[in-house]
């Protein structure tokens, strides 16, 4: 397995990156919960402890698409999600490291909230914290043309903007996620671990991509299992294609898409809504191992292993890798009886 990860990591070195994300994050082995669920051997791959701006899958992104944009020559940065989106909080943070004024495109309208713990804490109050300069915007599906509206308003004052895409999906971006890959075989080797899978939340595409390229190469043989966490499986199963197969000509690798496995069903009623077997999975994750979960994206994917193990998909003698790619500032902006009950 070492000589694969070699492989991707010769690859990886040719693209220059910021090192703002604390590498490698940590394996950690869920013996309680492996236990209590009756099933395969769990593992998490703690990529909500990168670091900077309490951290998350987003940093490994960054760090390779905002070099590439500061080799450039931008001087501000233009990104944007909804009012608790986790990309938003990393890449304001990675801006105030770096001393770049941050404008983000805030997203109204796509999760349906009136409280005010919603649209004023968790991950919008750290935005403030960090000095971004936030845009209101009405939700129309299409974020980036927002954002390249933002920029051009930069471009016209004499600036000079980089813009970070939704999520931070492209191909440059799951070029980076793909490291996460590399460092997996590295750990899995010293584990003596031969995963049968790969699980995580997919949402706009480049996480999902870079896992899916970066096993493909460095981990070929193991499943990459993303859990639909939008409610939009066509929309998102084309995105992945799409930044996958970008990003594999890039590496110069010669990549499969039909390896993309993408699973639907844990979205629930939508974007950013709990639900029965998402909340279960966040408490059972707090309760058994300690570990904080959010019910936008972490406890939905953890949900929808639980629901493999149940179907009896993963059993004893298997390994799975959960990826825990952050969140945790967004667990604070909903209400206690949302998350237990009245």
């Amino acid at each position: 397995m070492t000589l694969n990860a070699a492989a991707l990591d010769r690859r990886l070195a040719a693209f220059p990156r910021l090192g703002l994300a604390q590498l490698p994050t940590p394996l950690q082995p869920l013996r309680n919960l492996s236990a209590h669920l009756g099933g395969p051997d769990i593992w998490v791959k703690r990529d909500d402890l990168t670091g900077l701006g309490l951290g998350g899958n987003k940093l490994r992104k960054i760090d390779y698409v905002l070099k590439a944009a500061i080799d450039a020559g931008a001087d501000c940065v233009v990104s944007g999600g909804v009012v608790q989106s986790n990309s938003q909080r990393q890449v304001a943070a990675v801006c105030a490291k770096m001393g770049l004024p941050c404008h983000l495109a805030v997203f109204h309208g796509r999760v349906a909230s009136k409280s005010d713990r919603y649209s004023n804490s968790g991950n919008a109050l750290l935005n403030t914290l960090f000095g971004a300069i936030k845009h209101d915007v009405s939700w129309d599906a299409d974020p980036n043309g927002a954002m390249a509206r933002i920029a051009d308003e930069l471009r016209a004052d004499g600036h000079n903007p980089a813009i970070l895409p939704y999520g931070i999906s492209n191909a440059l971006g799951a070029i980076g996620y793909s490291s996460l890959c590399a460092e997996l075989a590295h750990q899995c080797d010293d584990e003596a671990l031969s995963p049968n899978a790969i699980v995580f939340a997919s949402g706009s595409g480049g996480t999902h991509a870079g896992l899916a390229l970066g096993a493909n190469i460095a981990l070929p043989g193991t499943a990459v299992i993303g859990f639909d966490i939008d409610g939009e499986p066509e929309r998102v199963r084309h995105d992945v294609e799409r930044i996958a197969v970008e990003a594999a000509e890039m590496l110069d690798w010669s990549f499969d898409r039909s390896i993309i496995d993408l699973r639907a069903g844990m979205a629930g009623t939508g974007y950013g809504q709990p639900h029965p077997s998402c909340l279960n999975a966040l408490r059972l994750a707090g309760r058994l191992e300690g570990l904080i979960l959010d019910p936008t994206y972490s406890a939905k994917s953890l949900a929808g292993l639980i629901d493999l193990i149940k179907a009896g998909e993963y059993g004893s003698g298997d390994t799975v890798i959960f990826v825990h790619t952050g969140g945790d500032a967004a667990l604070f902006a909903y209400m206690p009886e949302q998350l237990f009950g009245a």
